[in-house]
Order: structure tokens, then C-alpha cells, then sequence
């Protein structure tokens, strides 16, 4: 067997072997299989292509393929990542081409060295294999080969296996990474719930509790049993509404720190001993978990209570509480995480279901008013013809395709900022005017910019009747949300573009021969008549041959643009080939067809420079007719167009009843 057949073979085996040895890990882990890197992972994936490449090289070291040849890996962008410098450099220098072949198709290039090879490649071969991502959308690197000059054609597949060996390492490493994060926090939850188990046993209730408002009650109700004659408060920092009376604001002064300021900013407990003459002590207790401090409890006392107050025991029990409060928030988040990605997940499986724009817009906004219990919800994009904004859907039928300026209401201030808005009560609002705020009697509002491959083409808006409706997750969801919004209108305006793309033909912009095909046999089921014209530049090959092809194919344009402005909006102009171009009247018999083909020849014979004239050959069909197709009728008007070339040209013929 070959050299190269054998390290094939060799490399199959290890590819099988390491596929064979993570099986358990996948038995038992089922949702790594559903880990893939994404766009996002690709600037930070550097270190892990270097780590693959070591683990590589020990694992292939000893086969000659690995040996023998040159290896390198660049990264996405086709920058040095790992291996040996000289064959990126090569790759650099003088095989740019290959390389760019490589990011661009993601499939495998390769390429003889020439003479001008530097560090002694000179006559080898070169192979550039992908590294892709899981589900193969994604490039994440380029493994790079020099192979031996001994080497044969049959040996890129080796090259190949190589590449499946190394990419195994990669991903290898990649759940490796994931799977030593998750570990890491597990194993920091799990340190402190032992250290709260062993030090904070008459708090274990406050422990079983995963909702923050029973924490906060939990641990005010212990220290009030504990020491029933305090009066005892919690100033708390952050946003967080609670209807224990108890729990305040912790306000900043501007003229000065009192000793809750002081204890939340020092993170220290803090006492203050009362005025001289006053028999009173006060007690600050920064309240908070290894995130940060999240407010400061306040205790006030008499001296001689504050002598017999076990501190300790109030301090161990509110860093419990603390810890707890934070647990529990970060369960609070998580919990609100999963929905959120639920949501995503399925707005975008029902999004994804059609590529029609209108049926996009109308499915988003049915979500999304069901999402955040909105009363109304308004999309409005950007038209580039009329240069307004457009509502491409609403659920208040009154606004349904309005169109507004870009510096009007609050999506043409999204718009414009390209930037998220909240508004809590319109009634207070004195800035901005909104027809949708108005016409639905709305108070509240969230709204966010609508994005197509990073560029602001519309805004989402929702609103609801009550004032302080929305809350700070709903405005941050709908900003995600719009995201994935923008990417299924992104999908959708590329397949109407893709559409309308293969319809049309690409020197002309009319409508390409068979789409005019499909239009005539579509009236020709549901209309009572129709005309044909075909127009046909006279001579035209005289003129390619007296100004040559590229000034035919502006005289070409001219008459083009000549014919889509002598027509009716319903009227479907094609190019039929050549310099034949066809134009379908629906509804329009003979003598009208016949009117239209005049102003046609007449305004090319004054309008084209330089000039020329056409001829042209009508033919209609009538629901009447015995025998009614699209054969038919193109035979007819191109016998029509025969005759009127033969008679002199510059001239109209209408189809021959006869024929």
C-alpha cells in the first residue's frame, strides 16, 4: 500500500478512535451535542486552535504524513494562528489567491508551488482544508498542508482526514472549556452552601427559600424575633419593590453621608454611638453576597441593648441572608434566561416558517403582543422610494400603510438614534408627537430599532394603555427579541431579491422570458382577452457592428426603458431575446395593442441616440377562441413581427387571421 494510502488509513483509525472515546462523554452528556460555535466565538478561539494543533501533533506525531509535511492553521480571517510561520507566510506571499479561495467557498483548495516558493517549498503541493463548525455554516479556521514532493494527487484525502483529526481536537477542546466553566461555578455553589449548612444552621429556612422577597422577610422577622425592641430597616440600593414596609430606598444625600451611606460605601459594619445626653445607639450592616453590596440594614437601639447585641450572631445572619438574597436573584435571572431563550427559540422556529415579508411582519406582531401582554404593536420600515417610514403592520387598523417622516413620532426617533427607547407615561411626555400614542390611547411604550445586517431599516414599537407598564426585562427582551426579528426580514428581503433576481434580466432589468411566459398562461386562466407586442430593434446587428456591442447594449437600454415607460403598471415588459424585447397588454385587444406599439416606434425613432427604429408584430387571443396558449399567441405575433421586417421595417403587423 502507498505511503500516503497508509497515513489515510492511519488517520481514519485515530479520527474513528477519538470519535469511539467520547461516546460516553455524549452518552452522558447529550447536550454537548447540541454545543456549535458561533460568529460570535471566533475572535476568542485562538488559544483553543493552538491548544488543538499541540494535542494534535502529539496524537499524529509519529506518522510520516505528519512528519514529512509543513503545517499551519490561520483563523477566519486567514491570519497566522498556529504551526509553522513559513507556510503561512507562503500562503501570504505568494498563494494569497488559494487562500482567499479557501475563506470564500469553504471547501478544500490546492495548488502547485512554483519556482518563486520561498523557505524551500519550491515544487511542492499545497492543500488548504476548511475547519467548519459543527453543522458546517460556520468557517472557524484553515489547516494548511505542504505536502512532500513525492506526494501524489490521492494524497489530499489524507490531508483531509487530517483536517477531521484536527478539527475533533478542536471541538475536543471546545467542550472542554464549556464543560470546566460550568464546573467551576458548581463547585463554588456547592463550597458555599457547605459553609452555609455548617455556620448558619438557625437559618436553614432562609436557605430553602429561592424567592428574594421571602429572604428579605426571613431574615427582618429573625433578628425582630431575636431583638423584638429594635427598630430595624433595610436600605436597599438597587430597583427592587417589596411590600414589606420595612425595606426603603438607601438614599444619597448630597450634603452628607449618614452611616448607611457610609457602611454601603466602606462595605464595613459601622456604629454610631447617640448625642450627648441621648441614650441611643445606631447600627449599620452592609447587606450583599460575593456580587457586590446590595443594601445596608439599619438598626437603632439603646446603649445598653446595643452592649448586650450579639453582633456576630445579626452579622453571620445577614451575610446569610445575603448570600441567599443573591442566590436567589441569580435563580430569578436564570429562570427569566430560559424563558427568555425559550421565547427566542420559538418565535424564531415560527418566524423561520415563511419567507414571505407581509407574513413575517403579521406573525411578529401576533407574538409579540402576546409576549409582553402589549395592547398594540406597530412595525414600521424604512421605503427607499418614498423616502417616509411605512407601517408594515399593525394590530390598529387606522395606521395600517401610513407612511411618516423619519423625524416624526418616536420610530422615526428610533430611527434616527438608532437607539432603544422607554417611555412610562405619555400624558408627561412634552417632546414628541406619536399618531399611535394617540390614535390607541396609549400610555405606555417600549421600542427598539429594526437591524438587517447591522444596518437600521425600520423600528419596532409597543405600547399598552397603562401608564409604567413595561418594565426594564421587557424593554431589554424586546431588544433581543427585534434581533432575530431582523434577521428573518433580512431572509425574506434576500429571497424576494433572489426572486426577483432569476424574473429578471439583468442588462434591461424587464422581465426575463419565462416569467412572461408564466404571466400570460396566469391570464390567460382568470382574464376574457389579452395582447402580445414583440419589438424588434431593426438592423441591430449593423449597429453592433458600426459602434460595436457596447454602445448596442446602451441603444438596447434605451429602448428598454422607452418600452417600460410607454406601458400601463399591470402591463408586463420582458426581454425576449437578442435584441427582441415583448411586452403583454392583459385585457387590451388589437386596436389598443396597436396604439401602444405606435407610441412605442414612434418615440424610439425620436428618442434613441444614436438613432434607430424597431418593428413590431401584435397578436391577441380571446376567450373565445377555439385553441387559447402561450405558443399560440408568441407564434402569431412573431409571424407579425416577420412580416413587418420583410415589408421594410420601422413598422407595425398585426397578427394574420389565416395563420
Amino acid at each position: 500500500m502507498p505511503e500516503h494510502q497508509q497515513d489515510f488509513s492511519k488517520h481514519q483509525s485515530l479520527f474513528q478512535t477519538h470519535i469511539e472515546s467520547a461516546s460516553p462523554s455524549e452518552s452522558s452528556h447529550l447536550w454537548l451535542k447540541e454545543m456549535d460555535i458561533t460568529g460570535h466565538d471566533l475572535p476568542y478561539v485562538r488559544e483553543v486552535l493552538q491548544q488543538s494543533f499541540e494535542d494534535w501533533r502529539k496524537e499524529t506525531g509519529a506518522l510520516p504524513l505528519s512528519q514529512q509535511s509543513d503545517w499551519a492553521v490561520a483563523d477566519h480571517e486567514g491570519a497566522y494562528a498556529c504551526g509553522e510561520t513559513a507556510v503561512h507566510e507562503l500562503l501570504a506571499a505568494h498563494c494569497p489567491d488559494l487562500l482567499k479561495r479557501c475563506l470564500a467557498s469553504h471547501d478544500t483548495v490546492c495548488g502547485d508551488i512554483g519556482p518563486s516558493g520561498r523557505y524551500g517549498f519550491a515544487g511542492r503541493r499545497i492543500c488548504l482544508v476548511p475547519i467548519l463548525s459543527r453543522n458546517g455554516e460556520l468557517l472557524v479556521a484553515v489547516l494548511a498542508c505542504v505536502l512532500p514532493k513525492d506526494g501524489s494527487v490521492s494524497g489530499t484525502d489524507a490531508v483531509r482526514a487530517t483536517a477531521l483529526h484536527y478539527r475533533s481536537c478542536f471541538f475536543k477542546r471546545y467542550e472542554y472549556i464549556f464543560v470546566s466553566d460550568v464546573m467551576k461555578v458548581q463547585k463554588n455553589a456547592e463550597r458555599e452552601a457547605s459553609r452555609r449548612s455548617i455556620l448558619f444552621q438557625i437559618m436553614q429556612r432562609m436557605h430553602d427559600q429561592i424567592d428574594v422577597d421571602t429572604v428579605i422577610t426571613e431574615v427582618l422577622d429573625s433578628i425582630a424575633i431575636l431583638y423584638p425592641s429594635i427598630e430595624l430597616n433595610l436600605m436597599m440600593s438597587q430597583d427592587h419593590e417589596h411590600r414589606n414596609p420595612r425595606v426603603r430606598p438607601l438614599v444619597f444625600h448630597p450634603w452628607g453621608e449618614d452611616i448607611c451611606v457610609r457602611a454601603f460605601m466602606d462595605g464595613r459594619l459601622t456604629v454610631q454611638e447617640g448625642m450627648e445626653g441621648r441614650d441611643e445607639a445606631e447600627i449599620a450592616i452592609p447587606f450583599g453576597g460575593k456580587q457586590g453590596i446590595y443594601g445596608v440594614f439599619h438598626l437603632k437601639m439603646t446603649r445598653e441593648l446595643k452592649e448586650d447585641l450579639d453582633l456576630q450572631l445579626i452579622t453571620m445572619m445577614i451575610d446569610t441572608a445575603g448570600n441567599a438574597f443573591e442566590n436567589a436573584k441569580l435563580y430569578e435571572q436564570s429562570n427569566l434566561l430560559i424563558h427568555e431563550l425559550r421565547l427566542i427559540n420559538e418565535l424564531t422556529q415560527r418566524l423561520n416558517q415563511s419567507l414571505q415579508l407581509a407574513d413575517i411582519y403579521k406573525l411578529a406582531t401576533g407574538e409579540l403582543l402576546n409576549i409582553f401582554n402589549a395592547d398594540y404593536c406597530c412595525f414600521l420600515q424604512w421605503n427607499e422610494e418614498r423616502n417616509m417610514l411605512e407601517v408594515m403592520s399593525c394590530n390598529e387598523p387606522s395606521l395600517s400603510r401610513d407612511l411618516f417622516s423619519k423625524d416624526y413620532g418616536f420610530g422615526g426617533l428610533v430611527y434616527e438614534k438608532k437607539e432603544p427607547i422607554i417611555l412610562s407615561d405619555y400624558h408627561l411626555n412634552t417632546k414628541v408627537s406619536s399618531k399611535l400614542m394617540e390614535v390607541t390611547g396609549s400610555q405606555s411604550l417600549i421600542a427598539t430599532p429594526l437591524s438587517v445586517n447591522g444596518k437600521v431599516i425600520g423600528a419596532v414599537l409597543l405600547t399598552h394603555r397603562s401608564p409604567h407598564f413595561f418594565s426594564y426585562d421587557n424593554y431589554r427582551l424586546l431588544q433581543t427579541l427585534a434581533s432575530h426579528i431582523g434577521l428573518s426580514v433580512s431572509n425574506a428581503l434576500l429571497h424576494a431579491e433572489l426572486r426577483r433576481m432569476a424574473n429578471r434580466d439583468m442588462l434591461t432589468d424587464m422581465y426575463a422570458r419565462h416569467y412572461l411566459d408564466e404571466a400570460i398562461q396566469d391570464s390567460q386562466a382568470k382574464d376574457f382577452c389579452g395582447s402580445l407586442i414583440v419589438v424588434d430593434i431593426d438592423q441591430f446587428k449593423q449597429v453592433n457592428d458600426t459602434y460595436g456591442h457596447q454602445k448596442g447594449d446602451k441603444i438596447l437600454k434605451q429602448v428598454s426603458e422607452i418600452l417600460k415607460t410607454s406601458i400601463r403598471p399591470v402591463d408586463i415588459p420582458a426581454r425576449w431575446g437578442g435584441e427582441e424585447l415583448a411586452v403583454y397588454l392583459p385585457q387590451l385587444g388589437l386596436h389598443q395593442a396597436m396604439k401602444v406599439a405606435e407610441t412605442i416606434r414612434t418615440r424610439v425613432a425620436q428618442e434613441t441616440n444614436p438613432g434607430v427604429t424597431v418593428s413590431s408584430g401584435i397578436a391577441e387571443w380571446c376567450i373565445l377562441d377555439k385553441h387559447i396558449s402561450v405558443d399560440s399567441l408568441f407564434y402569431r405575433a412573431d409571424m407579425a413581427l416577420y412580416r413587418a421586417k420583410n415589408s421594410g421595417r420601422n413598422q407595425i403587423q398585426i397578427e394574420d387571421m389565416n395563420e
